[in-house]
């Protein structure tokens, strides 16, 4: 038994045999040449494949912003103008509104100037009635009073109608004497 242990000790057990080296270094050359020849190319092919997906999708990416640029740009100016066009429509409805207003105004004035001068008719006609109901009956009663005092009817139109006439006539001159005198 102490020989096998002098054996087993004399040779170091950190330094493999040489032909479990030779073996080890075949077995990885043929494991590399089976790696390079057929798992490194599906590698480099996934690989490229997963980097031009990467690319498009940046491109896409890129394309697409591009795109919300435009599209956003193309907003504002759409925005701009509906603005600059509903501050027309605002200035033109000011505007339209101003005109109504002068025209109902004016159209209020006229009537107004209308109806004030229908009154003014009016109340001429009226006042001219009034005057001509007055004299009628002034000249009734002047009649009936002359009539009286003078003693003889005054009953016929003509003679009655002279007689009220100068009466009023001379009324008219005394009151136009008195208001020109005062």
């Amino acid at each position: 038994m102490l020989k096998t242990e002098v054996v087993l000790a004399s040779e170091n057990p950190i330094v493999p045999a040489w032909p479990e080296v030779i073996l080890g270094i075949v077995a990885f050359l043929i494991l590399l040449f089976i790696l390079k020849k057929y798992v490194v190319p599906r590698f480099e092919k996934a690989y490229e494949e997963r980097a031009q997906k990467i690319e498009g999708g940046i491109e896409k990416a890129e394309k697409a912003q591009a795109e919300a640029e435009k599209a956003l740009s193309e907003y504002k100016a759409q925005l701009a103008d509906a603005r600059s066009e509903a501050a027309k429509i605002r200035d033109d409805a000011r505007l339209e509104a101003e005109q109504i207003k002068a025209e109902l105004r004016e159209q209020a004035e006229s009537e107004s100037q209308r109806i004030v001068a229908q009154g003014h008719a009016q109340l001429q006609a009226q006042k001219a009635q009034i005057v001509a109901e007055l004299r009628a009956e002034m000249g009734r009663n002047a009649v009936e009073l002359a009539g009286r005092i003078v003693g003889e009817s005054l009953e016929d139109e003509a003679r009655r109608r002279g007689t009220v006439d100068r009466f009023l006539a001379e009324l008219d001159t005394a009151g136009a004497t008195n208001g020109a005198g005062k």
